[in-house]
């Protein structure tokens, strides 16, 4: 009886390997280099809440401050990435970041492209928000591009890599080498082509970062910490010659998605998004064209 309970017990109870995403047959990260920390940044901000150990960095928000950190060149596109780790437990209103951005060159009318992790409360998954602003869309009035995921594992137990290949023609967000998000140039008005530097951060979002600024960060669990590894920043610098040609997250060199990677992106975002902008009725198109064009 005991035994067939069990089988029955293991029918119903359903396999974990039915929510993994199928393979994208391509795995972009192994084609570039690792760097250590200090070959490819500088600290930015909050220096005492920053530490290197070999080639890991930790970075980490209290009650005093947070942290963040810079490339040292800007790039007009390439491969970006790295390999993440988060805290588990009560992170709400906290938010760690890896991003693209010119906001220190163009303040007031910048560029940035997004991966943020928005902090949670006990039980609930963390939320993969990935962002794209446009010449000042971030700026004042904020007219964002945000298409939220919940991962297929837990962020918490080990390190994942998460990565941003930005090209003239596409931005494409990945994890784990899977591509969980295309946003395509359909105009110069709706796509970042100014130079940007590489940043990763934490810092206290409670007005916003957890289902919309109702649960915020509460410093009884500080300090909140993030950890950075395997950095890779490879492409087009800002000064390399025009003859300098953007990387592919692809097996092609025109950088065009196999059938097999879109396949898989489609899965991920039919199983495990959970906010995409352009289908929000709340929201005003008009804002962003590039929905309906």
């Amino acid at each position: 009886m005991a035994f067939y309970l069990l089988l029955v017990l293991i029918l119903l109870v359903p396999s974990s390997n039915a929510e993994w995403p199928p393979s994208p047959g391509y795995f972009p990260s192994r084609k570039f280099r690792s760097m250590s920390f200090y070959q490819g940044f500088r600290n930015l901000w909050g220096p005492q809440h920053q530490s290197v150990d070999q080639n890991a960095l930790t970075i980490w928000l209290d009650s005093t401050s947070g942290s963040g950190f810079k490339s040292i060149r800007p790039f007009r596109s390439g491969y970006f990435g790295a390999s993440i780790k988060l805290q588990t437990g009560y992170t709400a209103g906290v938010i760690t970041a890896f991003y693209l951005s010119n906001n220190e060159a163009h303040p007031g009318f910048h560029d940035e492209v997004d991966i943020e992790f928005l902090g949670t409360t006990f039980g609930k998954p963390y939320t993969l928000q990935t962002n794209v602003y446009i010449r000042g869309s971030g700026d004042g009035k904020i007219i964002g591009r945000e298409m939220k995921f919940h991962l297929w594992f837990d962020p918490t137990k080990d390190f994942h890599h998460y990565a941003i290949l930005w090209s003239p023609k596409d931005i494409i967000f990945l994890v784990d080498d899977i591509p969980i998000r295309r946003y395509p140039r359909k105009s110069a008005t709706t796509f970042p082509l100014r130079p940007m530097w590489l940043y990763g951060s934490i810092w206290d979002a409670s007005s916003w970062a957890t289902e919309d600024g109702k649960y915020k960060a509460d410093y009884r669990y500080q300090p909140f910490v993030g950890q950075y590894t395997n950095f890779k920043a490879s492409g087009c610098s800002a000064y390399s010659p025009p003859r300098c040609h953007p990387v592919s997250a692809s097996p092609y060199r025109s950088g065009r998605l196999s059938g097999q990677q879109y396949r898989t992106m489609k899965w991920v975002q039919s199983h495990y998004m959970v906010y995409n902008y352009c289908r929000d009725n709340k929201r005003d198109h008009s804002l962003t064209p590039e929905c309906w064009r």
